[in-house]
Order: structure tokens, then sequence, then C-alpha cells
């Protein structure tokens, strides 16, 4: 996730205290969401071998399809980013979006 560990001294209002029977024993600063949407591209290309870019298609799909469930789109530009590592455009990313939609739709016997 990318936090940083401080003393409990350093800590601001927004960071997290962890304390240990009573006392205060490290604070931890959690990072900015596109900080995260970042690491988990990196993350992403270290589990799969290669850059993203280079994926096939139905990589990619899914990759898009996991990035959705962790909200990896509610970020601005979180499909702009998305597309640059993928090597789509967001036009792509969005169509993507779209036919996931689309199939679980058709899953719930639903008509678009």
């Amino acid at each position: 996730m990318g936090g940083l560990l401080l003393d409990p001294a350093e800590a601001l209002p927004d960071d997290v205290v962890l304390s240990w029977e009573g006392h205060e024993v490290l604070a931890v600063r959690l990072p900015h969401l596109a900080d995260s949407l970042d690491r988990i591209l990196t993350d992403l290309e270290r589990r799969h071998g290669a850059p993203l870019a280079r994926l096939d298609r139905k990589t990619k799909q899914s990759i898009v399809r996991n990035l959705e469930t962790r909200g990896a789109f509610t970020l601005r530009h979180g499909v702009e980013k998305v597309a640059a590592a993928l090597g789509v455009s967001r036009f792509t990313v969005y169509n993507y979006l779209n036919s996931q939609d689309e199939r679980r739709a058709m899953e719930r016997g639903e008509q678009r």
C-alpha cells in the first residue's frame, strides 16, 4: 500500500497511531489514493512479468475488471492512468468497462 512509518510524536491528525498495551508505539501515514494506483500498476507489471502494454487483450480486460473492483476508476484521472499503463486509449478502457456491465446484466437476465 505504501504507507510511511513514523514516531507517534510526529503523527498528524490523519495518521493512524498504533498502541500496544496502552502505549503509542507507531504511527502510519497512508499514501494518497493516486499514489496507491501507481503502486498497484507497478505490482501488476511485476506479477505479469512484462510491461502491461505488452499483454494480450484478454489479460488487459481482466486487469481492468480487477482495477474496477478495487475502485481505481473512482480516482481523478484513473482511466487515463490505466489506459496509459495498458497502452490503450481511454475509449478502449471504457469499452472494457461497458462490456463488463453488459455481461453482468445478461447474467442477471436483464435486457439493455
